[in-house]
């Protein structure tokens, strides 16, 4: 018998091959790891100072553990070069494995951004546990940051790097922070409370260089301010990994198209997580991963099942500014209804009927998050 193959041992990698095991203890599976094969939970990487975590504590098993787990082989630093999805088989450099189905939840890589200077390519970006590692042994000594991107991922490094004393800057070309998820006024509250924490906000500018100065580091802002900062970081966002699926001539729009089974446009292919667009949707958060692979485990298992999204409210980790957010559909139509307090925003997104589509919470109105999810929609039914 073929073995199942995964690419990649993210939350969508490993939690598909968990769910396997759960229906089926024998197929012969295979998990293939760009990366150490480590199993460890990404989001944990823009809080882990404040939580004294170490890059060697986050991780929470090896390749070998896993392995024995999931009772699969997995091979960590090994890369997929190519996919034949005529013959089945993918290749490994000269090696070939044939597959019996094939999983891709290869995630989502770092949007580089176009810098000009002679430091430009220093530019650190997380997008794994190697990458916080060597962050991390960049910061050492409370080094001063700069982070370029106010969005989900900035904010959350802007709060950790300010709680643990790092002075840091902030650069985006959005009036406020998380410009796609608040409405004004909660940005507003967020951008109070994180300066409150130390945080220097630069909106309506984008970094144009990156430059040595001795032992520092000139940043260049469009508007020709310059900052003096130890290291600079990348987080102005994420774009699905297609590479490997779009030169195996799979459909591929934003990221690799699926259906509600998740599968891909060539036969015994599916696709999930950051690199993969259901119904239009590329969701990048935990819980839908989780619903995926939950159902791609019962499709792989024999038993085919569609995956559904109920709504699926997003922790912000600012804990100088607790946040949770819901927000509407694209295209949804309907306006905010603001609620402001002394320290709290609610932003509740409703139609002409007043039914709610979408929220936005923000301090002390993060405590209603329990009575307000039961009355969304459900992203994808």
């Amino acid at each position: 018998m073929h073995p199942i193959i995964i690419i990649g041992s993210g939350l969508a990698g490993y939690n598909t091959a968990k769910e396997l095991r759960k229906l089926d203890k024998e197929t012969p599976l295979i998990v293939i790891s760009a990366d150490s094969g480590q199993f460890y939970s990404k989001p944990m990487l823009s809080n882990a100072l404040a939580s004294n975590k170490l890059p060697e504590a986050i991780a929470l098993s090896s390749a070998g553990q896993m392995a024995i787990q999931i009772n699969a082989a997995v091979r960590p630093r090994t890369r997929v070069t190519a996919v034949g999805t005529d013959t089945h088989q993918v290749c490994i450099g000269d090696e070939t494995v044939t597959y019996s189905k094939l999983v891709l939840a290869l995630g989502a890589e770092q949007i580089r951004l176009p810098l000009e200077g002679d430091a430009a390519a220093g530019v650190l970006s997380v997008n794994d546990l190697d990458d916080y590692t060597a962050f991390r042994a960049a910061i050492r000594d409370g080094k001063s940051v700069v982070l370029i991107g106010a969005g989900l991922i900035g904010c959350e490094f802007a709060n950790d790097l300010s709680t643990a004393g790092h002075k840091v800057d902030v650069v985006d070309i959005a009036t406020q922070p998380l410009p796609r998820l608040l409405p004004p006024e909660g940005g507003a509250l967020l951008r109070q409370k994180l300066a409150a924490l130390g945080v220097t906000w630069h909106f309506g500018n984008g970094v144009q260089a990156v430059n040595r100065t001795g032992t520092q580091l000139r940043v260049t802002l469009t508007n020709g301010q310059e900052i003096v900062a130890d290291v600079v970081l990348s987080a102005v966002g994420l774009k699905p990994n297609t590479q490997l699926a779009r030169a195996a001539g799979l459909k591929v729009n934003r990221g690799i198209v699926v259906d509600r089974k998740l599968a891909t446009s060539a036969e015994d292919v599916y696709a999930l997580g950051d690199c993969a667009e259901v119904g239009g949707l590329v969701l990048p958060f935990v819980m839908p991963i989780m619903h995926a692979a939950r159902a791609l485990a019962a499709t792989l298992s024999g038993k085919t099942t569609v995956v559904s999204y109920p709504a699926m409210p997003v922790l912000v980790k600012t804990p100088a500014c607790p946040t949770i957010i819901s927000p509407p559909a694209n295209g949804a139509v309907g306006e905010w209804k603001i609620e402001q307090g002394s320290d709290s925003v609610k932003s509740l997104f409703v139609d002409s009927s007043g039914k709610l589509l979408g929220f936005a919470l923000n301090g002390a109105a993060t405590a209603e998050r329990a009575k307000l999810a039961p009355q969304l929609p459900p992203v994808l039914a």
